[in-house]
């Protein structure tokens, strides 16, 4: 496979969604309107801000070489790859390589920047802003009371230190080691959350492929601080569940699984919480269109801001739960390792 690089430049397009720009706007009426709301929530390859979508994510794809263009519509004028194949709309192919059934091929790899990813980098630099912030005020008024975002963040950090994750790691010290990935994990997710809450704006933890990334992290963090606290020998006795050697056979693969079926929980969790949530406002919203009735409105709107207010809860617990539920699988996966630390030390917070 060459490895040429394709750059192609940038030329004026006007943004129409994911449609090629020389299709005319339809406009969805009655039935229509519910399928339309549906998929203005799922991940398109153009920044979808304020309910417009702004054609300035870089589209990168390796497939022969290295093709790199500026964003969707200049990729779809270059003719080499298109979304709007008849045989797999919105779906990212090559239009003219197909497979022995006529269907069109996808590129090899796919490194294109797509909204969510987006969103994901505008939630770090938020989460990292405010930290820095703090940190400026912890510098210059060291002897001073923490105020303002400093004393926010800090009573925050403290409650998860010693509400969440001393009682379920055991010992102080493993509990410091964990708290850098407990806090990340809790302030992505919350700040991507309440993103999705502004309106126009949307919630990438309402992919499946992001919740999985998350999931898998603490699937990998679970079982290391596992492997290496309570040591080898530990981690595989604990595969028995408890249970005597004989029936190793039958133990070890159900604790295998049940290793898998952790992570997998966390991942469903938080994306069928925070999709559904937007799925009921949109159709709440769309009865409205729908009825094309004034009649409808005050009670769609009203049912709408509930759930909107319900929403906002759901933001913050499933932050606290997946933040809580890895602390605990810390624990489950440590056993009696739990309270003590890499040196067997016994010594606890109390």
């Amino acid at each position: 496979m060459s490895k040429d690089l394709t750059i192609e430049h940038h030329h004026e397009t006007h943004s129409t969604g994911n449609r090629p720009v020389h299709e005319s706007t339809h406009h969805p009426e009655g039935g229509e309107v519910f399928t339309h709301l549906i998929s203005e929530i799922g991940d398109t390859y153009e920044l979808n801000l304020f309910f417009v979508r702004l054609p300035i994510l870089p589209v990168i794809l390796v497939d022969d070489g290295i093709h790199i263009y500026p964003n969707l519509h200049v990729m779809e004028e270059s003719g080499a790859f298109t979304l709007h194949h008849s045989k797999a709309p919105f779906k990212m192919v090559s239009t003219t390589k197909v497979d022995a059934a006529g269907n069109p091929l996808a590129p090899a790899l796919n490194l294109s920047v797509t909204n969510y990813v987006a969103y994901e980098w505008i939630a770090m630099a938020i989460v990292t802003i405010l930290f820095l912030i703090a940190r400026r005020r912890y510098i210059e008024h060291a002897t001073e009371a923490p105020k303002g975002i400093q004393n926010l963040l800090e009573s925050i950090v403290v409650y998860i230190r010693d509400e969440i994750v001393v009682p379920n790691v055991g010992t102080v010290k493993r509990a410091v080691r964990l708290m850098p990935y407990i806090m990340s994990l809790f302030f992505f997710i919350l700040t991507l959350n309440l993103l999705g809450l502004i309106p126009g704006w949307q919630a990438a933890t309402g992919a499946l492929g992001i919740t999985m990334a998350l999931a898998l992290t603490s699937f990998v963090v679970v079982n290391y601080i596992a492997f290496k606290d309570a040591g080898p020998r530990a981690w595989f006795s604990h595969l028995l569940g408890g249970a005597p050697a004989y029936i190793a056979p039958i133990m070890v693969p159900i604790e295998i699984v049940s290793l898998f079926t952790k992570p997998f929980a966390l991942m469903i969790r938080l994306f069928a919480n925070m999709t559904a949530g937007h799925i009921v406002i949109l159709s709440l919203l769309g009865l409205i269109f729908f009825s094309k009735s004034w009649f409808v409105t005050p009670i769609s709107v009203g049912f709408s801001v509930f759930i909107y207010l319900l929403e906002l809860l759901v933001a913050f617990l499933q932050a606290y739960i997946f933040a809580m539920l890895t602390s605990v699988f810390v624990g489950l996966a440590l056993g009696d390792h739990a309270h003590a630390d890499n040196h067997h030390e016994t010594e606890r917070l109390h």
